[in-house]
C-alpha cells in the first residue's frame, strides 16, 4: 500500500459579478509538496457559461485560464510570478481576490498519487452536473 502525502486544492471559479457572489466551477488548481506537483485543470463549458453570464467576454476568460495554467507551469512567459518556487505559486494561485476569475479556500487530503486526485477532484467539482 502506498503511502499517502498530503494534498492542498482549491477550485476555480468564475464570478461574472462579484457583488452577487455567484459563480461556477471550471477548474481545479492541486498541490502537493511531498510530489513536487502542481498543476491546474480547467474545462470551458462556453454555452453553460453564456447561460450563466450572457455578457461576459469569453476571450478574457480562456486568457485569464491560460495565464493560471503558465504560473501553475513555470512556463518562461508566465511572467515573474511563473518564476516563483512552486508552493509560492500554489499560495499565489488561491490568493483572495476580486476579479473575475477567483479560486474556493484552500482544502487539505491526503493522496497517493497527485495526478489521479487532480483528476478526481475535476470530474467531481467540475464535470459533475447537479441533478
Amino acid at each position: 500500500m502506498q503511502e499517502k502525502q498530503l494534498f492542498e486544492y482549491a477550485v476555480i471559479r468564475i464570478v461574472p459579478c462579484v457583488e452577487r457572489e455567484e459563480f461556477l466551477n471550471v477548474g481545479v488548481i492541486v498541490y502537493c509538496a511531498a510530489e513536487n506537483f502542481l498543476q491546474t485543470k480547467y474545462s470551458l463549458n462556453k454555452e453553460r457559461l453564456l447561460a450563466f453570464a450572457p455578457e461576459i467576454n469569453i476571450t478574457e476568460v480562456e486568457e485569464r485560464l491560460h495565464a493560471f495554467v503558465q504560473i501553475t507551469n513555470a512556463a518562461k512567459d508566465g511572467g515573474p510570478i511563473a518564476a516563483l518556487p512552486i508552493a509560492s505559486r500554489f499560495r499565489w494561485l488561491t490568493a483572495t481576490k476580486s476579479t473575475m476569475l477567483q479560486t474556493s479556500p484552500v482544502h487539505p487530503g491526503l493522496c497517493a498519487d497527485a495526478a489521479e486526485t487532480l483528476i478526481k477532484l475535476f470530474e467531481q467539482l467540475v464535470i459533475k452536473q447537479p441533478k
